[in-house]
């Protein structure tokens, strides 16, 4: 178990080095419409399709071959497609707001995805996906807002390489006992749950890492 000391903070920690690099790429490599991005595909770094009612089934994902970044976000799917294991230099990847159960298998090609959010997912099966979201190997950040979560599943603890947690927006009554299997997390958001601060495990507890609960 570790043993730093406890630290209730207010402030949001990320993995702010990825996400800086993306949001410093030029607009002349950003794209939001696909038949767009699709015309230089190789000019793509950061693609963001949220919001859209789109046709992915189709799409040849290893054009894209320096594409770092990309949002499926509020897209309606039902699945997310195998292809996307084909960008081997994706960094970080938004699905939150989709209808799926499942992450596809594939996925775990995806060696260098460093940030990955799957936020207000109401239908995704977190504990049946435990073992996906666990090969992959330089996964840091991941982001598990608003869904509707009232335990995590014992075999969280083998997601190892986190380092920035986020449970914000659940139905968390205590601090999950597989988080402290975790490491090399340094950051973890637990605001808006139903964990009381004042609990005696929270005060008499030392973690290796900071704990937001407000």
């Amino acid at each position: 178990m570790k043993c730093i000391v406890l630290i209730i903070t207010f402030f949001i920690l990320g993995n702010t080095s990825v996400i800086a690099q993306i949001e410093n790429v030029p607009s002349t490599n950003k794209f939001f419409n696909l038949n767009e991005a699709l015309l230089t595909p190789e000019k793509v770094i950061s693609l963001d399709l949220s919001n859209q009612n789109i046709v992915l089934k189709d799409i040849n994902w290893e054009v894209f071959t320096n594409l770092e970044y990309l949002s499926l976000k509020n897209d309606n799917l039902n699945s997310i497609p195998d292809g996307i294991s084909k960008l081997n230099k994706l960094k970080i990847l938004d699905l939150s707001g989709n209808n799926f159960k499942t992450l596809p298998k594939t996925m775990k090609g995806l060696s260098k995805l460093e940030v990955l959010y799957l936020n207000d997912e109401k239908q995704f099966d977190l504990e049946k996906n435990i073992d996906i979201l666990a090969s992959l190997p330089r996964l840091k950040e991941l982001h598990l807002e608003n869904d509707n979560l009232k335990s995590l599943p014992k075999k969280f603890e083998k997601l190892n390489s986190l380092e920035f947690l986020y449970l914000n927006n659940n139905q968390l009554k205590e601090l999950p006992k597989p988080i402290m299997s975790l490491q090399h997390l340094q950051y973890l958001d637990l605001k808006d749950n139903l964990v009381n601060p004042n609990l005696p495990e929270l005060n008499n507890v030392n973690f290796g890492f900071q704990i937001n609960l407000k």
